[in-house]
């Protein structure tokens, strides 16, 4: 038995076993909780003013992939999804379908679990990322579709 295994199973049974350091210890893993509820209800957000610009902006932007109109979309012709509207956006792709964007539960909308570090399925968006989208960016995705993704 190698020793790593050793002492696994010397971890696992809580007995301390010699030379078995398996530091640093860090403490438990943590789970990502996402709640549907609107990180702040007296801030309206709007797909037109908040949204929109994020996925039409050429760096860190949706739309470099996600454009019909753009050279190489590869998450049009791949996925079938178009990003440029609102309305094509809800329409969803081939995969995700009316779940990519479900009003009122960001967490059960794909467009937001798809922008998260840990996605339940797939890779992280941008997939050419990092950089990623910041926790403000995020923000605005989580509360947009958590208002009921309004066309405003």
């Amino acid at each position: 038995m190698s020793r790593l295994r050793a002492c696994l199973v010397a971890s696992a049974l809580a007995a301390a076993a010699p030379g078995c350091d398996l530091a640093p210890d860090v403490g438990p893993p943590t789970e990502y909780r996402c709640v549907d509820d609107d990180t702040n209800a007296a801030v309206s957000v709007s797909w037109s003013r908040d949204v929109a610009p994020i996925i039409l902006r050429n760096q860190v932007g949706c739309a470099r992939c996600h454009d019909p109109a753009r050279s190489n979309p590869v998450g049009v012709q791949i996925g079938g999804l178009d990003l440029t509207s609102r309305g094509a956006a809800l329409a969803g792709g081939a995969r995700s379908g009316a779940s990519i964007v479900v009003p009122g539960a960001p967490c059960s909308s794909a467009l937001y679990q798809k922008l998260l570090a840990g996605p339940p399925f797939g890779a992280r968006m941008p997939l050419d990322g990092p950089p990623y989208l910041s926790a403000t960016e995020l923000n605005l995705f989580h509360d947009w579709i958590a208002e009921g993704a309004q066309d405003n």
